[in-house]
């Protein structure tokens, strides 16, 4: 809302208009078109009256602008500050983004105030030095279409040593953990970037060997009743996955969701998130694993 409200479509719109005015090359169709593509439905009805009776003089009947240099979309210093606030977001800083016309720029609010409740604790070093050169690697590979050789640490200490095609990272926003998939030896690995001991550069892969082979996905079924608004919470919550939603009476709905089998725990955590609103129906090994978790909460609380 902070970029919208200010800086909208209507003024993008006007100002590709304007742009080609000073450039000679405007016409009536073409403001239609620049309408049709930036403006919203109903501006091919407003903007281009604006501008032909003379509403927004910014234009004459041979479509030619009294504007002599091109339109500067600025930045306000609210959205500076916005902006300023998410750069300071270590995870952002890992992609080493621009900081240009920021420098003295005080952020909207500071990471301090946020709470994170649904989350674990033991996320990613995201400060740590070798971490950073490990991750920036990834990127590099992946956008340069390059070869990784990388030694890891599995959970149980076990130090292995792969050459493997990347394919893409992911964020795990529950476990706050960054993965790279890849391909090693023809499987498809989910490798955590912190468990990474060294990550080097090799050379670009061929197109055979970025063929990546197809992942393993779980089966879960739920049910819910759409009450304060359940439905269209679960469709946002669980937007990521591949999804199947069948409506059995008018309030009650089943879902089955599609997910890599690796991440089944954040799936579980996910579900819970929900309480009583959402039951499980399938598989009985999922619902093994519910009632294990509460009866571990049961324990604990005893």
């Amino acid at each position: 809302m902070l970029f919208h409200e200010i800086y909208g479509n209507y003024f993008h719109a006007v100002t590709k208009i304007i742009s080609e005015a000073i450039r000679g090359e405007l016409t009536e169709r073409r403001i239609q078109e620049i309408v049709n593509e930036t403006g919203f439905g109903e501006s091919i009805l407003n903007i281009p009256q604006a501008l032909a009776e003379g509403q927004w003089p910014l234009l004459d009947e041979k479509f030619n602008t009294p504007i002599q240099n091109h339109p500067d979309m600025s930045l306000t210093m609210l959205q500076k500050r916005w902006l300023k606030t998410l750069l300071s977001d270590a995870r952002i800083e890992l992609f080493n983004p621009p900081r240009c016309g920021l420098e003295d720029v005080a952020p909207l609010y500071n990471k301090e105030i946020l709470v994170y409740f649904d989350r674990y604790g033991d996320g990613d070093p995201y400060g740590d030095s070798h971490y950073v050169k490990n991750f920036r690697s990834i990127l590099k590979a992946l956008r340069q279409r390059r070869k990784l050789s990388i030694e890891y640490s599995t959970q149980s200490k076990q130090v292995h040593r792969w050459r493997c095609v990347p394919c893409r990272l992911e964020y795990s926003p529950k476990d706050d953990k960054f993965r790279l998939i890849a391909v090693v030896q023809g499987r498809l690995l989910m490798l955590n970037v912190a468990r990474m001991i060294s990550c080097t550069l090799l050379g670009e892969y061929s197109a055979e060997e970025s063929i990546t082979p197809r992942a393993k996905d779980k089966a879960l079924t739920i049910e819910l009743i759409d009450k304060r608004n359940t439905l269209e919470r679960a469709m946002l919550h669980f937007s990521d996955l591949q999804k199947e939603t069948h409506r059995l009476t008018h309030e009650q709905y089943r879902i089955t969701l599609y997910y890599d089998k690796d991440d089944e725990t954040e799936i579980l955590i996910r579900v819970l998130s929900f309480g009583p609103l959402i039951k499980v129906v399938s598989p009985q090994a999922f619902i093994n694993r519910i009632k294990e978790r509460f009866n571990k909460q049961r324990n604990c609380e005893l």
